[in-house]
């Protein structure tokens, strides 16, 4: 019995994993091949000869360097703004007394149930009006916005935790509050800021629509985008297709590969603290 239900749990592991790794399994293999190969139609088929040349017509036809230096700048400045934003928020929200504090915090979370897709038209018409659209703030400061939510939902949680002790032994130190924030609070927050760091990242940099939207700018596209208009550009070049994509996420998953573990200890603690 005690088999039948580790096999059972194995199982259940082993379903989410396969149905992860199939697509970028199959990716890999679909950018190693000819068109030939690719038509033929048998999916795991491993090709003859590695065509590393696929790779190569990537990254020098498709501009790959621009997209990944506009994705890596959008991205970077959207998450300084959102930990910058969402920890002074969180912080209000969660260790100071006053009135209006559970309306602030309901109002961030009903910013949660937005979708971004119901933006566009209003966006749309106010970037056009303040003479933005068409540059990287017009899509920086829909991703602050739609970022920040959660962020506030994940930091708050985890500060509600921390002993209020530390800040009255501090202010009775003299310390100020900016002082208390920057000295005590910034550095015990650490893992749920990775969290929202990890979180912003993925969800920012595989966001296409709002690009598509916003930029027609060649050199303002950022990967997704440029993805999409390598795909138009050669839809004859099954490889090289292949190619861009894995090279287009390739980025997320090292950077999930190598900090996963800082999403779980942030998630873990802010929900056992908090």
């Amino acid at each position: 019995m005690r088999k039948i239900k580790k096999g059972v749990v194995y199982l259940l592991f082993a379903i989410p994993v396969v149905t992860q790794l199939y697509p970028l399994l199959w990716l890999l293999l679909y950018s190693l091949k000819t068109n030939e190969e690719i038509m033929s139609g048998i999916f795991f088929a491993l090709p003859k000869a590695l065509q590393w040349h696929n790779y190569k017509d990537a990254y020098e036809s498709g501009s790959y360097l621009k997209y990944l230096s506009n994705s890596v700048m959008v991205t970077a400045i959207t998450m300084i703004c959102v930990i910058l934003l969402s920890s002074m928020v969180a912080y209000a929200i969660s260790r100071f007394r006053w009135r209006y504090g559970g309306l602030v915090m309901t109002v961030f979370l009903m910013g949660m149930m937005i979708p971004m897709q119901a933006t566009l038209l209003p966006l749309m018409v106010i970037f056009k009006n303040v003479d933005i659209l068409n540059t990287h703030l017009s899509l920086i400061l829909p991703y602050i916005a739609f970022s920040t939510p959660i962020a506030v939902f994940i930091l708050s949680g985890f500060m509600k935790s921390i002993p209020a002790e530390i800040e009255e032994s501090a202010f009775i130190d003299g310390a100020s509050i900016y002082r208390i924030f920057r000295s005590i609070i910034i550095p015990v927050s650490v893992p749920p800021m990775m969290t929202v760091c990890i979180l912003t990242f993925i969800t920012i940099w595989n966001e296409y629509i709002l690009a598509a939207t916003f930029i027609s700018s060649e050199k303002l596209k950022t990967l997704p985008f440029g993805v999409y208009t390598f795909v138009s550009q050669y839809s004859v070049n099954y490889g090289a297709i292949g190619a861009f994509l894995v090279l287009g996420a390739l980025p997320v998953i090292l950077i999930y590969f190598f900090l996963s573990n800082q999403i779980t200890k942030g998630m873990v603690a802010g929900a056992v603290k908090g």
